[in-house]
């Protein structure tokens, strides 16, 4: 057996999870597995198990204690024999209990705190003896972003961390494995502690101290389960020659900064004591997801210098994270960071079209992302701001040329898709949106990497599919479902974003803008696409008291309010309307060319209407998976149905409003009869022709345009819309030099002018009609489990090839038409069908080939 894993993640240290669930994957070749044993260190036998359940099976053994290491291995049998036991793997536990610390929390002094962005970063350590060898972990997180050393040697490889989650809720802890950094005798341990997410600039709004006035840090470190080093009032603490904010940057005068402050070597007489501080302990958690790391570098394909003394570099595509700069220049040279998507017509860094500007805001807020270091003047010197990021493609140096490495940074997820096709501009597009992901992956799913950084959950319930085909999301998703949760509100309403800041969620002035139908139903929707993507059912059950609020406090709405434009048109409500969705405030079709304002107050009922009845749906599926009543979700799915058609759809069986989204929604969510479909198919292709053949969908219809129109029998048009190269477009994103998706279809518009964000995933989501309809790879049962395998050619395709790394194994497709015959390769992994043209495959390799009708869009 191969691929062992404990949750999602590869030898997980420090989990909470008190009933973790063991994976693995069947070796290559045909065999089906028909029984498992697992065996466990502490004792945990399950004798052998007539399944053929190899992927999140739970632990059912002892309880397990806090610091616990257990070793596990596997035995399984195949319909092939007897395949023996797999490897030894293990995992460990944290620190579960408040009273299992004896560390306290403390901060450092600040006599005046400066403003937001303006603000110091501090170093604080303390000494240690250790007399003797053994294990030794270091249990560690923070209000604030820190970075740990040892006998000064920088703790583990992750970023950001503790990471940013909702901090009245949820607070991590991370372990580090550092027996090989301590040393017998004195050691120390020093700590860089910065603002991050929890007292930084965080938001759309830039609000700061959001969750508190005062950084603090809480580190335990133990030797052979002994807490040897805990913080307390002994620890010493002084300002650092850094002040960083995540949005605003970093700026270091490496002058000042002290040398060997880490070691057990340096005088720290000068420093001050640490300030013992009050706070929770029973809001300490793991993390499911991997860490953020340093995951690639790039370097710059072309330099300029637009000005005297300023120099400009270009990555090459936009990234998020940050740069590391060589050669410095002699003591006490500054150089300025700027950092930017797109340049102006000087070839300047612009961030003006980076400002966030909101209607109820006075003025745009600044941009941000400005760095600076101030040179020591020694030679082989570097800079790296790593307690702030930035989505840039662009850097602007001003005040010395120094040498430029692109340091891409986000949650080190395991790559599990790809996709490539005789079209190199559908390449170039599947790879924008590839890296749009990337850029939005930094410890939560963001919807910018530059302007807001907000977790919105509109974005990434459509990206969510997306996203879990091309990389392992599993416990990347389920940390963020967390803190979907932690911001519900008590009536239902679930935040735009998480985690959400207290300056924009319940009891703030912009709360009303919370509760919006498709993003709120985020709750619903994110659960239901892990459960497919990774068989999860344990998400679908936490997550059900979530989506059961949400539903309940939408169709409240619908029964006891009615937009005020309709209670004008008709006093008397229609029986309908009691399951008609249209009051309180929606973001609707966002950014639809020619849309409606959100802040305009239009009925958006069209919209909410359809989401309740879609979300309503698949509650009553999920309830069957988890074996609850699943009755009343159906009947309100009805019932919305119903209201929807009474209100929207014509005794001609036309629907208003009459636009592309629409008619999209009301086939994807099956909101229009059976006997209508083709009729509305039909209007919606009309729509299209009269743009133009051009995109007329905003941000909540767009990933469903294609498939509609392909699964209508109108598979033309959806390559036409995908190959269109004209506003709006994607590949004019493409043929206007995009290497990321972006906020709107004029991101940069014909002049060259930036308009919002150049990297917002969302739009990207047009990829999964590339996997899914050009390869022809889409699930059929949960997990991959049972897979199709249908392409369909088009748009002049002639070949196209997609793999997916499954929880069973990898899956492949290729194929090839010439001829009017479509050649189709397929690797089927061990412990998995697949579906070809009427034919169900066994694990394998297979090669097939049917005749097609020269890739009209009819079934092979």
């Amino acid at each position: 057996m191969i691929g062992l894993r404990v949750e999602h993640l590869d030898h997980p240290l420090g989990i909470h999870t008190r009933a973790p669930r063991f994976s693995w994957r069947l070796p290559a070749g045909g065999a089906r597995q028909v029984a498992y044993r697992i065996r466990t260190s502490n004792g945990w036998d399950t004798g052998r198990v007539d399944s053929d359940r190899s992927v999140l099976v739970p632990y059912e053994g002892p309880p397990l204690g806090s610091a616990q290491r257990v070793t596990w291995r596997v035995r399984v049998w195949a319909d092939t024999g007897d395949l023996g036991w797999s490897s030894e793997d293990w995992f460990e536990m944290g620190l579960l209990r408040a009273d299992d610390w004896t560390a306290r929390w403390i901060q450092p002094r600040e006599d005046e705190v400066p403003p937001p962005g303006e603000r110091p970063a501090h170093l604080l350590r303390t000494l240690f003896t250790v007399d003797g060898g053994g294990p030794a972990r270091l249990y560690i997180t923070a209000h604030g972003l820190y970075e740990a050393f040892l006998n000064g040697v920088r703790v583990g490889d992750a970023e950001l961390t503790p990471g940013y989650t909702q901090y009245a809720s949820r607070l991590q802890v991370q372990t580090y494995d550092v027996t090989d950094l301590l040393r017998p005798g004195a050691n120390a341990l020093g700590v860089v502690l910065a603002d991050g997410w929890f007292r930084g600039q965080t938001g759309a709004l830039r609000s700061a101290d959001q969750w508190g006035h005062h950084v603090a840090l809480l580190a335990q470190l133990t030797v052979d389960g002994v807490p040897v080093s805990i913080t307390g009032a002994h620890w010493r603490t002084a300002p650092a020659p850094i002040v960083a904010d995540l949005i605003a940057g970093e700026q270091t005068d490496l002058r000042s900064m002290p040398t060997r402050w880490a070691s057990p070597v340096f005088d720290d007489a000068a420093w001050t004591g640490a300030i013992g501080a009050d706070h929770r302990f029973d809001i300490l958690t793991d993390s499911p997801a991997p860490p953020v790391r340093r995951v690639e570098e790039l370097a710059p394909v072309a330099v300029t210098r637009p000005a005297p003394g300023r120099q400009v570099v270009d990555l090459g595509r936009a990234i998020n994270g940050w740069v590391r700069l060589r050669g410095l220049g002699p003591a006490g040279t500054r150089v300025v960071l700027t950092h930017g998507e797109h340049l102006d017509a000087d070839g300047n860094v612009t961030t003006d079209h980076l400002r966030p500007a909101f209607p109820f805001l006075p003025a745009p807020l600044p941009a941000g992302m400005v760095d600076a270091v101030v040179s020591t003047g020694r030679p082989h010197e570097t800079f790296e701001p790593r307690r702030t990021t930035h989505g840039f493609r662009y850097v602007q140096l001003d005040g010395h040329a120094a040498d430029v490495t692109g340091v891409v940074v986000h949650t080190d997820m395991r790559r599990t898709g790809w996709f490539s096709c005789s079209d190199e501009r559908l390449n170039a597009l599947h790879e924008a949106a590839l890296w749009s992901f990337r850029g939005n992956a930094c410890d939560i799913p963001t919807d910018c990497p530059q302007r807001e950084r907000a977790g919105w959950t509109g974005d990434w319930q459509v990206f969510v599919p997306t996203a879990a085909f091309l990389y392992d999301v599993a416990g990347f998703a389920t940390k963020w479902l967390r803190d979907v949760a932690a911001d519900q509100w008590d009536d239902g309403t679930v935040a735009n974003m998480s985690p959400c800041p207290p300056a924009e969620g319940r009891g703030s002035t912009v709360a009303g803008l919370n509760g919006s139908a498709g993003w709120g139903d985020a709750a619903v929707i994110v659960p239901w696409e892990l459960y497919r993507a990774y068989g999860d059912e344990r998400i679908l059950a936490d997550m059900w008291p979530v989506m059961t609020a949400w539903l309940a406090r939408a169709a409240r709405m619908a029964r006891t309010g009615r937009h005020p434009d309709r209670a004008a048109a008709r006093p008397t409500p229609a029986p309908h309307e009691k399951h008609l969705w249209d009051t309180g405030f929606h973001w609707g079709e966002w950014l639809e060319p020619g849309g409606s304002n959100p802040f305009s107050g239009a009925d958006m009922g069209d919209v909410a209407t359809a989401y309740l009845c879609y979300s309503a749906g698949l509650t009553a599926r999920i309830a069957d998976i988890l074996g609850s009543d699943a009755s009343g979700y159906r009947e309100l799915a009805r019932q919305a149905r119903d209201a929807w058609r009474c209100e929207f759809m014509g005794t001609d069986g036309r629907l208003a409003p009459d636009t592309q989204a629409n008619h999209v929604r009301a086939l994807a969510f099956d909101l229009v009869p059976a006997g209508s479909r083709s009729a509305v198919a039909a209007r919606l292709v009309d729509l299209v022709r009269a743009t133009g053949t051009h995109v007329g969908t905003g941000f909540l219809a767009t990933p469903y345009l294609l498939p509609v129109l392909a699964d209508a029998g109108h598979l033309d048009v959806a390559y036409d819309l995908l190959r269109q190269d004209t506003e709006p477009s994607w590949l004019t994103m493409i043929d206007r030099g995009a290497t990321t998706m972006w906020e709107r279809w004029d991101g940069v518009d014909a002049s060259g002018v930036a308009h919002e964000s150049l990297n917002h995933y969302a739009k990207g989501a047009v990829v999964s009609f590339l996997h899914r309809y050009v390869a022809g790879l889409s699930p059929v049962e949960p997990a991959y489990r049972r897979f199709r395998v249908r392409p369909r050619p088009g748009g002049g395709v002639t070949w196209a090839s997609a793999e997916h790394e499954s929880p069973y194994g990898r899956i492949s497709v290729r194929w090839t038409l010439a001829d009017d015959v479509l050649a189709v390769d397929i690797t089927v992994p061990p412990g998995t069908t697949a579906e070809f043209a009427g034919r169900e495959l066994a694990p394998g390799e297979h090669r097939c080939a049917v005749p097609h009708n020269g890739g009209k869009g009819r079934r092979p």
